[in-house]
């Protein structure tokens, strides 16, 4: 496995690979900053790197693991979070440039979770102003990977735009009128706005409280219900959040639809993947980009 296909593969199979220590977290996390120092200088994706705690994190994921104790199918695995949930003592702007000093004193609840899971915090992705439609002009937007051209999508643009480089294995975002969704069409990722309360909302910007939805932003529905099965659940800070148990939503995922979309009449995955600025498979438009990932695709947006 090349570097580059480390970086685009899924996220239950990397938490696999490293959960069977045929990987470790450090080498995969590392592999994954490599390629933000590489390309995230044109994508500006990322609002706040954490580079130093991801680090952190991984290394006491293979502890963890090495001692034979595997928290949840993200255990090791390297994630990011859309900059709107509270990250301890790590800078949460919200897309505001009046918020970029404000460092929480506690974790937003889903940042608390994926700590427990032992997942691996990269950064906080950029989003729009306040969740609203437009992005700061003080504040570098984020770059859609398939074409400069072409819009990122909402609010979560961060969100999409990482998961869609190989920034990153999976996101959380959030979806007040389309800002999971419209953010993981127009990148080409598989995204998923959650029943309203299925996610605690505790420690997350407020756009519309009656509305805002988090959720995940990955590469393949197993992904997303590996990581909504991590972040669901009651809890005592969102009176909002339902009391419902959990189901096993990455259990109850078919063989079927865990292979769904992978497209089976290309011999090579390589040829699926995208050049920067036009999709090898289909025009480049943000439709043919979301159709070539959804098959399998990835992008080579700067070799």
């Amino acid at each position: 496995m090349t570097v580059e296909d480390l970086c685009y593969a899924d996220l239950v199979e990397v938490g696999q690979r490293v959960q069977a220590r045929r990987l470790s977290s450090v080498e995969v996390t590392q592999a994954v900053l490599d390629r933000i120092a590489r390309l995230d200088g044109r994508l500006k994706s990322y609002a706040t790197l954490t580079a130093d705690l991801a680090l952190a994190q991984a290394k006491q994921a293979d502890a963890e693991i090495g001692r034979g104790t595997i928290r949840s199918p993200l255990h090791g695995v390297p994630i990011a979070v859309k900059d709107l949930c509270h990250t301890k003592g790590i800078p949460t702007a919200a897309g505001m440039p009046i918020h970029k000093d404000y460092r929480p004193e506690r974790d937003a609840t889903v940042v608390a979770r994926l700590r427990e899971a032992g997942a691996v915090l990269l950064g906080k992705l950029q989003m729009t102003e306040g969740a609203f439609a437009q992005h700061h002009p003080s504040m570098a937007a984020p770059v859609n990977p398939w074409s400069a051209a072409h819009w990122t999508g909402a609010s979560s643009s961060g969100s999409g735009v990482a998961t869609a480089a190989g920034l990153c294995f999976g996101a959380l975002g959030t979806d007040t009128l389309g800002s999971i969704r419209f953010p993981s069409t127009m990148n080409g990722i598989t995204g998923l706005k959650p029943t309203w309360g299925r996610v605690s909302r505790a420690g997350v910007f407020a756009l519309a409280e009656s509305m805002d939805h988090i959720g995940p932003m990955t590469r393949s529905a197993a992904d997303a219900a590996a990581l909504l099965g991590v972040i669901a659940g009651a809890d005592a800070d969102d009176p909002t959040a339902t009391q419902d148990p959990v189901p096993d939503y990455l259990g109850g995922i078919g063989e079927g639809a865990r292979t769904a979309g992978r497209n089976r009449s290309c011999p090579d995955r390589r040829r699926r993947r995208c050049r920067h600025g036009a999709c090898s498979r289909g025009g480049g438009s943000g439709a043919d980009a979301g159709w070539c990932l959804a098959a399998g695709g990835q992008l080579s947006l700067a070799r």
